[in-house]
């Protein structure tokens, strides 16, 4: 069994998101429910114990999108404002227009998790489907950034996530992820694993969800739509409502799903980083969630919409809506969408035409000085 070191208060988290699972719309095995609420009983106890420890957390936004950044570099954080529908208080991923949130409802299912192929030793955090063999370094914020730092409990790897507004739309954050090989060999396989689960107001619990990718991504081991899986990258793997694994998919649904995304990097010399980077965002419509991951150059994304609003309008007839935005870039993928704002290079004539006027002013400025 892994080590587990756990940073800030361990146990009243556990206690609610547990809670949050048992009373979540996905189903659970009698005897998982009689394990669950054990260890909510133990779990209590333990919280009373470790009263007064604080974590390391920040709720971030750029005016547009609302990230709630827990201190192991997965979101979901209490202390937001309530939101509109449903009155959460938890945020995870938010659009401030209509302050709709997308994920902490029924259960804070958003995760990651590093691994290595050749030994299976992996960390991973999950506020609502469990955490192992993580162990913070450090954690820093600001009202619009955050960065968190962790590494393997046993000793291989060095994570560091830095959550900042996109530099080339409002309605994306980006995620640069950076992976040290910290074990002193060389890493053959290199994984890493992304979970999110779409619970997007104003109908939390049925949404839609479009998958695009899947197919050009090489580095893509697994796609499904499962935002309740373990964020340990060699958990075994299940589907929802009948998605097919690994497969591109356009407002499917309407269910309570999500994506979970499993990547295998290769090898990774020791001493040495790999970085990419991931999307978290939303827009008043599908058309403006798209044009923003053309911005940004997304490989590999998935969207959430809300039932009321399968075609992301922007309304669902009384009320507005949103579009919400997890992806990737940097995985070894294809564009899928192009820049719908590319830079047009000037016309040779006009480059010759400038050239040739900065040269004669040039020559005449030393011609003065002279």
């Amino acid at each position: 069994m892994p080590a587990y070191a756990h940073v800030g208060p361990p146990l009243v988290s556990e206690v609610w998101h547990l809670m949050a699972i048992k009373h979540s719309s996905f189903e659970q095995p009698q005897t998982e429910r009689s394990f669950t609420m054990k260890y909510v009983a133990i779990a209590s106890l333990g919280a009373l114990m470790m009263a007064g420890s604080v974590s390391a957390q920040a709720i971030i936004d750029n005016g547009t999108v609302q990230l709630g950044v827990d201190e192991l570099g997965q979101l979901n954080v209490s202390g937001g404002t309530a939101s509109p529908v449903s009155g959460t208080t938890a945020v995870g991923l938010r659009h401030m227009p209509t302050g709709y949130e997308s994920t902490s409802h029924g259960c804070e299912c958003e995760g990651w998790g590093v691994g290595i192929g050749e030994t299976e030793v992996a960390g991973y955090a999950n506020n609502a489907i469990g955490t192992a063999n993580l162990t913070g370094l450090s954690f820093t914020s600001t009202a619009s950034t955050a960065t968190s730092t962790v590494k393997l409990t046993s000793g291989e790897l060095e994570v560091t996530h830095s959550f900042a507004p996109s530099a080339s739309t409002s309605n994306l954050y980006e995620v640069n992820v950076a992976i040290t090989n910290t074990s002193g060999v060389d890493i053959a396989d290199l994984r890493y694993t992304r979970t999110f689960d779409w619970d997007i107001e104003p109908n939390a619990f049925s949404e839609v969800v479009t998958i695009s990718g899947t197919g050009t991504t090489a580095s893509l081991l697994k796609a499904t739509n499962n935002g309740f899986d373990s964020s340990n990258p060699f958990a075994s793997r299940s589907t929802r409502s009948g998605y097919v694994e690994n497969t591109d998919v356009v407002d499917f649904g309407p269910a309570d799903h999500g994506a979970n995304f499993d990547f295998g990097f290769g090898a990774l010399a020791a001493g040495e980083t790999f970085e990419f980077s991931m999307f978290y965002g939303a827009a008043a419509t599908e058309a403006s969630a798209l044009d923003a991951l053309g911005e940004v150059g997304a490989e590999l994304f998935s969207l959430g919409q809300p039932s009321s609003d399968p075609l992301g309008t922007g309304t669902n007839g009384s009320v507005d809506t949103a579009t919400f935005v997890f992806g990737f870039a940097n995985v070894g993928g294809t564009v899928i969408i192009p820049d719908p704002t590319p830079q047009v290079p000037l016309p040779a004539s006009v480059l010759f035409l400038t050239g040739g006027i900065a040269a004669l002013g040039a020559m005449r400025r030393m011609k003065k000085a002279a």
